[in-house]
């Protein structure tokens, strides 16, 4: 594991080379250019806030305040946005630098982690904002807010472990990435983003707990809603499972990494 981060340290050119082109390539003719990094993110913010909890009303079971259901949806939205993100251009990566990997000898993972670098950066401009609506409204949640940081820790490695795994079966069978293109839509639905966990029936709630995204979004939704510390337990679970896709992520990938190429 050591070697491999050094290996990525000293790739660090490369991969924020690769972000920054593709940051340039995204707003490339465009009259705003980056400005539409906030201005997207931003119009969602403002859409949630204004149709749930001024148009619509929206109310959880149990938590007042006119903004706790945009919040409650916001919370979920940006951090399965960043996982399906990950995990969705994970899956396609060495797909779609074949003739990358084919003409330059470099370490493959650089890949993986450009895909990280890159979500990480779009998420981080839109929870940033977001951070900034919790401040104005007054429903920022103070010290537990710092357990942010261990959460996405966790869901990224999940996303990324998932995510190569997936990469690695994509490029011998191609079916693997439509179908699980198809099974991310079911997986949304099943996590509780746009509902609370608490509207289910107990015998399902305790069901729902084994998708490890509905651990991680409640983690999140408690944290930012709430304002209260999260589960630790449960996380820890889904930390294991992380750990345990990453490993055999890696495993997949040092064991097919000479045949992905010839299969390009």
């Amino acid at each position: 594991m050591f070697g491999m981060v050094k290996v990525l340290w000293s790739y660090r050119g490369f991969i924020v080379g690769n972000v920054k082109r593709e940051f340039q390539l995204k707003y490339r003719n465009s009259l705003l250019g980056a400005a539409w990094t906030v201005l997207n993110p931003l119009s969602m913010i403002i859409i949630y806030t204004v149709i749930f909890s001024q148009v619509m009303r929206a109310k959880l079971p149990g938590v007042e305040g006119s903004f706790a259901y945009s919040i409650h949806l916001c919370a979920g939205v940006l951090t399965w946005g960043l996982f399906a993100e990950i995990i969705s251009r994970a899956q396609n990566t060495f797909i779609d630098n074949a003739n990358l990997l084919k003409k330059l000898s470099f370490p493959r993972l650089c890949l993986p982690a450009a895909v990280v670098a890159n979500g990480l950066v779009n998420f981080s401009i839109i929870f940033f904002l977001f951070s900034i609506f919790l401040v104005i409204s007054g429903n920022f949640p103070g010290w537990p807010f710092l357990a942010m940081l261990p959460i996405l820790t966790v869901m990224v490695a999940f996303a990324i472990g998932l995510g190569i795994t997936l990469g690695v079966l994509n490029v011998f069978f191609r079916d693997v990435g439509h179908f699980f293109g198809i099974f991310l839509n079911f997986w949304f639905w099943a996590t509780p983003i746009v509902y609370p966990i608490g509207i289910l029936p107990q015998r399902l709630q305790s069901l729902v707990y084994l998708n490890p995204m509905a651990t991680l979004v409640d983690a999140c939704q408690t944290i930012l809603m709430q304002g209260k510390w999260p589960n630790w337990p449960r996380l820890a679970v889904v930390a294991l499972v992380a750990v345990l896709f990453c490993a055999l992520g890696l495993r997949l990938f040092r064991k097919h990494a000479g045949e992905m190429v010839d299969e390009l």
